[in-house]
């Protein structure tokens, strides 16, 4: 995973975790937990098998084995793992999928493999930016 951090470190929400909110990175994230909410990040996120995001994610790639409900704008490559169940509308550079992933989704791809701009998928971003 290619990490923006300084420390060598991605930020993770464990399997124990439930947040409620809004998420916006310039990092890479792992989520093991379940996030009500959106993700804005510039890097890669990472669904484990027990992660679950129920909101819309805006990222340049994403590795899920876990499950997204909520729209989903990915820049680069979007790889479903076996495991992974997607729901909502989805915008990718590139889509892999493996035998087994649940894939109910309306999609659209970036035909001439131009970087899209990240997309702010959240309206409550667009009045106030918090960071911690």
């Amino acid at each position: 995973m290619k990490n923006n951090d300084v420390n060598g470190q991605y930020s993770r929400i464990e399997n124990s975790t439930l947040i409620k909110g809004d998420i916006v990175s310039e990092g890479d994230l792992r989520i093991d937990g379940t996030l009500e909410g959106s993700i804005k990040t510039k890097g890669k996120i990472v669904v484990g098998k027990e992660g679950i995001i129920k909101g819309d994610v805006s990222c340049t790639n994403a590795d899920v084995e876990g499950k997204i409900d909520g729209n989903l704008f990915v820049s680069e490559n979007l790889n479903l793992r076996a495991t992974s169940t997607i729901e909502g509308d989805v915008s990718i550079g590139k889509l892999i999928v493996e035998y087994g992933a649940t894939f109910n989704a309306s999609c659209s791809m970036n035909k001439d493999g131009n970087k899209a701009d990240i997309q702010l998928v959240s309206k409550h971003q667009q009045t106030r930016e918090k960071t911690a």
